[in-house]
């Protein structure tokens, strides 16, 4: 088994990702494995660009094949926002419910309710950095529903869907995420590969 290291302390994503890349002969290892209690500085104004300084302060530390994500939730009519800005939306600490109860507050009076969820992957191999991403679009419901997932999950209604991705079992949201989306594009890499 090949390791790469992932630039996350989410348990849930690492467990994701290790189901998907260890058939292909790869061990992801996440940041609690690795000895790392310290969050990664997300300095960037981009996804890109935050994926990429996560995924180089790894390589740095460690020299070895690694990569991070970054992940935002893009609102149509609010110019892109939250974005890159998600997962501190409303403020520190990080807290899911300020973050959906500050959404729907900025979203009171709006029709346009069109969001897409967007990932990028930055892997960081030999020195060299490659991006991947997924996407998937939706909307945002008027209310949190459902107790799955986390996050916006309460209130992203998929394309083509009439519930969210938290009224989703985890296997299902995983097949159509936006992140599911990025790590196929990953893999697909990763297979030429080897």
């Amino acid at each position: 088994m090949k390791t790469l290291l992932f630039a996350s302390g989410n348990a849930h994503k690492i467990e994701e990702i290790n189901a998907v890349l260890a058939p292909l002969g790869y061990q992801v290892q996440g940041l609690h494995a690795l000895g790392l209690q310290e969050d990664i500085p997300e300095t960037g104004t981009t996804l890109d660009e935050n994926a990429a300084i996560k995924a180089a302060y790894l390589y740095e530390k460690f020299g070895k094949d690694c990569f991070a994500d970054d992940t935002g939730l893009e609102v149509e009519a609010l110019n892109g926002a939250p974005g890159v800005y998600s997962a501190r939306y409303a403020g520190t600490p990080k807290s899911d419910a300020n973050n959906m109860a500050k959404l729907l507050e900025a979203m009171a009076a709006v029709t346009n309710r069109k969001a897409q969820f967007r990932t990028v992957f930055c892997l960081i191999e030999a020195g060299e950095k490659h991006f991947f991403e997924g996407v998937v679009t939706g909307s945002i419901a008027e209310e949190p529903v459902g107790t799955a997932g986390f996050g916006y999950d309460p209130l992203f209604i998929p394309t083509g869907e009439s519930r969210t991705f938290a009224q989703m079992a985890a296997a299902e949201k995983n097949k159509i995420s936006h992140r599911a989306r990025a790590v196929a594009d990953l893999m697909s890499y990763l297979k030429k590969r080897l």
